[in-house]
């Protein structure tokens, strides 16, 4: 058996995910803290990597002993995430867990994930959103929200997204596959929904960027099918900075009903 979290955590603080020599990661964090829940060294496997500074609503993460011990987790399935709490910073929160079989991998049994990229367009700053969304002093206008509505629409579908890749990616396979994409206003927040297959390194932050340029008038959404057609990072917009993206959920074949009481 494995056990499969969900958490949150504020990315701020932390060189993504990923164990790396380069500095603090969120994996690290978690590894040290189900050592000291459970007693034992842990293996801590994500659902994926984070940039610097993205933070996480829904992600997903799978414990198991590195000795592959039977009957491990004394703990009942429900009250995990209590006995996370007081190995865990505040700003890292265990919000469900849930059993899983050994072979489950919370990557590649993932059929997709969505994220959520926020801009916040106030005309007064908002101390609270510091650092949690992109700060854009200049409002988006209502036509420039609809023309962001409209771009958005031509992400849907299966496409080679090789222009919403970062330049010098190694990655050779660039087709994706998008669920659905959406532009909403909720006050004077600008929230942009995006779930697909997978997605490539800064995706979904160059998407964002190039929403803002059609919201500015730099494009037109009508462009977007010619610059995914293009395959040419020059053509799409810049590359949003990573204060705004959150992972939201990430989606299973079946779904799991994470426990928390």
């Amino acid at each position: 058996m494995k056990l499969l979290l969900k958490i949150s955590f504020i990315g701020t603080n932390y060189h993504g995910f990923q164990c790396q020599k380069s500095g603090r990661a969120v994996q690290n964090i978690m590894t040290d803290a189900a050592e000291k829940t459970f007693g034992f060294p842990c293996n801590v496997t994500g659902s994926s990597r984070t940039d610097a500074g993205v933070h996480a609503a829904g992600f997903c993460l799978t414990v198991e002993p590195k000795d592959k011990r039977e009957n491990w987790c004394t703990v009942p399935v429900e009250r995990v995430h209590r006995a996370f709490a007081p190995n865990l910073p505040s700003d890292i929160a265990v919000v469900g867990a849930a059993a899983v079989s050994d072979d489950f991998h919370p990557r590649y049994s993932s059929k997709g994930k969505e994220y959520v990229y926020k801009i916040y367009d106030g005309v007064t700053d908002d101390p609270f959103l510091c650092e949690r969304t992109l700060r854009r002093r200049i409002p988006v206008t209502d036509a420039g929200l609809e023309r962001m509505k409209r771009a958005a629409e031509h992400f849907v579908g299966r496409h080679d997204f090789a222009s919403f890749m970062a330049s010098g990616s190694k990655i050779t396979d660039s087709v994706r596959e998008v669920y659905y994409a959406r532009v909403e206003r909720e006050g004077d927040t600008i929230c942009f929904t995006v779930c697909a297959n997978g997605f490539l390194y800064n995706m979904v932050r160059i998407m964002a960027g190039t929403l803002l340029d059609v919201a500015s008038g730099k494009l037109a959404p009508e462009d977007i099918p010619g610059i995914i057609e293009s395959k040419n990072r020059a053509r799409s917009g810049f590359t949003a900075p990573p204060e705004g993206l959150y992972l939201n959920r990430v989606l299973y074949e079946e779904e799991i009903e994470f426990l928390a009481k």
